[in-house]
């Protein structure tokens, strides 16, 4: 009795979703307007109507070319960042163009002695030990480098002084050479294009500047 009585309410309770599926009226959403009032909408960058450029505003007009009478230079050099940096500060607001190049060049370092580079580097502690034994000081393993397994005796400013040092180490039997020490360091370059009579050294000041015509850029 109990199942039977069970299965009638779920039948009765199917018949009832499906009138009130069949006969139920759908509620309609109020459409809601586009924008707030008084809020403009908004325009998509590809909808938008591209303004006409202004005969004043730039690139408007093509380039003009660069006045034949001007000369292009290449002015310094100058050997430290600040030094740049002042020369822009004085010829940049009178010159038709400027920019810098930045070279590499060798500079001085002195004089330097030193035992020639030995096979391994085992040979050359050996040798250094062998200059301890007779009372050398001041000297020192190069584990690297283009001076690889060398036995350094010193960098010197003065020439005379490297040549005492090579000959105190020559009169021990030691055979040691000495060569000039140069290293790599930056130069800068002003190029800029003037007025083929512009006074591009009074600005400077004193120094020891150069200017070399080049090609205009």
């Amino acid at each position: 009795m109990l199942s039977r009585g069970a299965l009638i309410i779920l039948l009765c309770l199917n018949v009832a979703a499906a009138l009130w599926w069949g006969l139920h009226a759908p509620s309609h959403a109020a459409a809601l307007p586009a924008t707030e009032p008084g809020v403009p909408g908004l325009t998509l960058l590809a909808e938008a109507e591209p303004d006409a450029l202004p005969a004043s505003a730039e690139l408007a007009v093509a380039p003009t070319l660069m006045d034949a009478a001007m000369a292009c230079l290449s002015v310094g050099p100058f050997d430290t960042p600040s030094a740049l940096r002042r020369a822009v500060d004085v010829l940049g607001a009178s010159v038709g163009k400027l920019q810098y190049r930045e070279a590499q060049v060798q500079s001085s370092r002195g004089w330097r002695v030193y035992v020639p580079a030995a096979a391994t580097r085992g040979d050359a502690l050996a040798k250094a030990r062998a200059l301890a034994g007779q009372g050398i000081r001041d000297y020192y393993v190069v584990t690297a480098g283009p001076g690889e397994n060398t036995v350094s005796l010193g960098l010197f400013r003065e020439q005379k002084n490297a040549e005492a040092r090579l000959a105190e180490v020559k009169a021990l039997g030691i055979e040691a050479v000495m060569e000039a020490a140069s290293e790599d360091r930056p130069q800068w370059w002003l190029e800029i294009a003037v007025a083929a009579d512009y006074d591009w050294r009074t600005p400077l000041g004193a120094g020891n500047w150069q200017a070399r015509p080049i090609p205009c850029f």
